[in-house]
């Protein structure tokens, strides 16, 4: 596709956004913490199933290609727990419903990029599993050069 222009997501870069906070001061992040904990305690390692693949938005110009993933109970009521308890702390409940997925590309530019989110969307693969034996709370810092990430607390389930 030499006319889409596309941002590839690094392997070590792939997570799946359970609950994106923004910016968060300082002062709020062990608060922010706790409640992670909370929402992970007592919940078991499960296994998901990665599979699908599509574009966001479904209308007009793609911004986004991922890889989706099964959304089971193990997953939808760790969603819950995390919405719950760091909403004690007056962060908003997503407004969208839940559609977890793995961000694989961002399309710069129109051009091209409906194209290629067909291709993506037809690719197809075989399902896989994956274990899901922890949660981490992530720092997410944006640059000219890719996003980086950093680790701040990772809570392991079961």
């Amino acid at each position: 596709m030499p006319d889409a222009r596309a941002s590839w997501t690094r392997e070590p870069n792939l997570h799946l956004t359970l609950k994106f906070l923004g910016d968060v001061a300082i002062e709020r992040i062990d608060a922010v913490d706790r409640a992670l904990k909370r929402a992970t305690s007592g919940g078991a390692s499960f296994e998901m199933e990665i599979r699908g693949c599509g574009a966001f938005p479904t209308r007009g110009h793609p911004k986004v290609l991922w890889i989706g993933t099964s959304d089971g109970p193990h997953l939808s009521n760790l969603f819950e727990a995390i919405e719950r308890e760091v909403g004690r702390l007056d962060f908003p409940r997503e407004g969208r419903a839940f559609h977890p997925h793995l961000t694989i590309a961002r399309l710069r530019q129109p051009q091209g990029a409906r194209a290629l989110a067909e291709l993506h969307e037809r690719s197809g693969f075989a399902p896989m599993l994956v274990n899901v034996k922890d949660v981490c709370l992530i720092r997410s810092e944006l640059s000219s050069s890719g996003s980086r990430y950093t680790i701040v607390a990772r809570h392991q389930l079961g």
